[in-house]
């Protein structure tokens, strides 16, 4: 669902979260989150490397900035785009 458009307690499923499509619910349905609370917490590099493993597949690595904003989401934060998670995702694999 595109971000500007999600309200915290209208999201009850995954495809009302930030950012998530069927292709994306169906991704964290492959790494058991069924919920969008399940999300809280997550490392969502190490869900980027499962969900390759899982599929035998390398995933574009703009994958983990929807999951980084996923899980800032899931986490109390605001609902943002995917993009404003690139940098910090560069930042942190340039580490």
């Amino acid at each position: 669902m595109n971000p500007s458009k999600v309200k915290r307690e209208q999201v009850k499923s995954l495809l009302d979260l930030p950012n998530v499509g069927p292709a994306t619910a169906g991704d964290l349905k492959l790494l058991g989150i069924s919920k969008p609370e399940q999300l809280a917490g997550q490392d969502a590099f190490a869900m980027h490397e499962r969900l390759c493993a899982l599929t035998k597949v390398k995933h574009d690595p703009c994958v983990i900035d929807v999951f980084l904003s996923l899980v800032h989401f899931a986490n109390g934060g605001e609902p943002k785009p995917w993009w404003d998670f690139t940098e910090l995702r560069k930042r942190t694999l340039a580490d």
